[in-house]
């Protein structure tokens, strides 16, 4: 079992005794040893399975989405589809593979920041670990992103709190603290021990993909809900693990061997969209 225990580790004594959730969510599914860095993946082998997985349904209803777009735009002769989070392709291939209008003109770029998955994209398509830098005409995909981009965890304890991770024992605990920069949003009338995600990284994707696409759309498959109704529901209800098919265990155990997922709080996104609002 891969673990990102002694990243961890490393990043709580450097940071004096205590790191973020989101710290410590970025580090078991990103860093060297994290989950999608090693063996985490979706399809009927890895652990989850996503829409593309199922067969090619997906990425033939997702190409007309994107021939209409590209219809929508006036048919340009240079029109570019950015995939983010691709994994190991299976979406591309479906839709490369799909009856598109638009092929002649298609520029494909996957995005995934795995090497080992980055490595099993399809011919057809250019391979990045980060987005690209240059504006273009097109559409941003991306199909169960938003869910594992790391975000700060605060628990209401008769004012809100952001959740901290320590070391214990060889064992990761959750602690409170104050922080001066809880956003003023949150709201006040919740039981004790509710808990909500505060999605700034989520936030800051979006930001940054308006700021790409110079004509065109963004499109995102995921699983969402608001922070009002979320806050008032059992955090399982929001925040999970799984493993090999399976709902893993507590989100601070076995860090690196499973995913951690949270449901995208479409309101926050909002923030970022205004006047214009996010359509869901």
């Amino acid at each position: 079992m891969q673990s990102s225990a002694k990243e961890i580790s490393a990043a709580i004594v450097a940071a004096g005794g205590a790191v973020s959730f989101e710290k410590f969510m970025e580090l078991a599914l990103y860093s060297p040893n994290g989950f999608y860095s090693t063996d985490g993946r979706a399809g009927r082998r890895g652990d989850f399975i996503t829409s593309p997985e199922v067969g090619p349904l997906f990425g033939s209803v997702v190409g007309n989405a994107i021939d209409a777009q590209w219809k929508a735009l006036g048919s340009p002769t240079e029109f570019t589809l950015v995939e983010v989070g691709a994994g190991p392709g299976t979406l591309a291939r479906s839709i490369l593979t799909s009856d598109l209008a638009c092929r002649d003109a298609l520029s494909y770029i996957a995005v995934e920041k795995s090497a080992s998955q980055l490595a099993m994209h399809p011919e057809g398509v250019t391979s990045l670990a980060t987005m690209p830098s240059e504006p273009f005409v097109g559409v941003i995909l991306a199909n169960e992103l938003l869910d594992n981009l790391p975000f700060r965890l605060f628990v209401f304890d008769g004012q809100w709190q952001e959740a901290f991770v320590v070391e214990q024992d060889a064992t990761f605990l959750e602690i409170l603290r104050k922080v001066e920069d809880a956003p003023a949003w949150l709201p006040h009338d919740v039981r004790h021990g509710s808990r909500i995600a505060v999605q700034s990284q989520a936030q800051s994707w979006l930001a940054n993909s308006l700021s790409l696409v110079q004509r065109g759309a963004i499109i995102v498959f995921d699983y969402c809900t608001t922070s009002i109704d979320a806050v008032h529901k059992p955090w399982r209800d929001w925040l999970r693990t799984y493993r090999q098919h399976e709902v893993g265990e507590h989100y601070l155990r076995h860090p690196g061997s499973q995913d951690i997922t949270c449901h995208v709080m479409v309101d926050q996104l909002d923030f970022v969209c205004q006047p214009t609002r996010v359509s869901s």
